[in-house]
């Protein structure tokens, strides 16, 4: 139902228009009784083999909602009834902000396919907080962190801290994304002597976090390390990936997402005079799927898995899902399949994973 009546009718719109009317008319149906069961019912499929132990998480399924769709944590709880295992939000920054001018957010129809250049907009660290207090640990949550636009080069740690302190007490694991094509300045963040420095400060704050939780009058508040992962671009080339793979090992960072959105845009059936109207931004879909799978078999072949691997881009189909895991992805994530397949995409992952695996 959902690609032959929903999914024509919302493409008839303005993309991220469209966007904010799902989210509001998701908050709206929600509330009302037996919805979340009746929909749980229908998309859910829950089976022990299905569940995932990884940085001393365990995670019911390996199928997760990537960053981009719930930037600012309101919609989690009822996202979590389509049947993910997981869901990141984000990303967040210190402080609000708009992000880039629009019409920023565009489909790719004949490439199912999206390119966006969001720019980070969201609400603020503090207003993510707000809304992940109401967890109470019902959805694993990740929380994926950046730096203002507005900030200088000598700033840029500082904010990756202000989010990571600010979260830490409600988020399962961390997210550093430095590889995002839509923000300015990003050249020093996929630095590797600068990804060392901000890798370093991160775990050196992660460890005082859960330290300074000890107390001799509450023992019982103790807070475990949170595991920290890199998430990175799929346009990596190997010389690239080999300085990942020593930096994961030098930091002893505990994983990492393969990967963002691309700004390569070669094989798209899209017209390039199309392509040039719409200009910069970071495509996602399809069309991806081959890079980010190659990356995910790089870094898991060269290092002998060394580290778990969260892979993400072009998951469209259970197959898919499945190329990714084969390549040596732990778990998969969803964002643009979710929008062009619809919400019944996790349970048919989920099938072919119990099935396969």
């Amino acid at each position: 139902m959902y690609k032959i009546i929903i999914r024509p009718v919302l493409f008839l719109f303005d993309p991220e228009k469209v966007h904010h009317f799902t989210f509001s008319f998701l908050k709206f149906i929600f509330k009302i009784p037996l919805i979340s069961k009746l929909v749980k019912k229908l998309y859910s499929l829950e089976h022990p083999k299905l569940e995932r132990n990884l940085f001393g998480l365990t995670f019911k399924n390996p199928v997760g909602l990537a960053a981009g769709f719930d930037k600012n944590a309101v919609l989690y709880k009822e996202l979590s009834n389509f049947g993910f295992g997981f869901i990141e939000i984000g990303t967040v920054t210190p402080n609000a902000q708009v992000g880039n001018p629009k019409k920023r957010l565009f489909r790719l129809l004949d490439d199912s396919g999206i390119i966006n250049r969001m720019g980070f907009n969201n609400n603020g660290v503090a207003a993510a907080v707000e809304q992940l207090k109401k967890n109470n640990d019902e959805v694993l949550i990740g929380g994926n962190i950046g730096k203002n636009t507005s900030s200088m080069p000598n700033e840029y740690t500082q904010d990756y801290l202000t989010c990571f302190k600010a979260l830490h007490p409600y988020v399962d694991y961390f997210v550093l994304n430095v590889s995002c094509p839509n923000v300015g300045s990003m050249a020093k963040l996929q630095d590797k002597d600068y990804l060392l420095e901000l890798i370093t400060a991160v775990k050196k704050e992660n460890y005082n976090l859960s330290i300074s939780t000890i107390t001799l009058k509450a023992p019982d508040n103790y807070q475990e390390e949170k595991p920290i992962l890199l998430k990175i671009a799929p346009d990596l080339n190997d010389n690239q990936l080999d300085e990942i793979i020593e930096l994961v090992a030098e930091t002893k960072i505990d994983g990492v997402i393969a990967s963002n959105t691309s700004i390569n845009r070669a094989g798209l059936k899209t017209s390039s005079s199309v392509l040039e109207n719409i200009g910069n931004g970071g495509l996602s879909g399809k069309s991806i799927a081959d890079r980010s799978t190659r990356v995910i078999r790089y870094l898991s072949d060269k290092s002998n898995k060394a580290f778990p691997i969260i892979g993400v881009g072009g998951v469209h189909s259970a197959q898919d899902a499945l190329d990714k895991i084969d390549a040596g992805a732990d778990l998969v994530q969803i964002y643009t399949g979710f929008i062009y397949e619809g919400p019944g995409l996790v349970k048919k992952i989920n099938k072919a994973v119990l099935k396969e695996f």
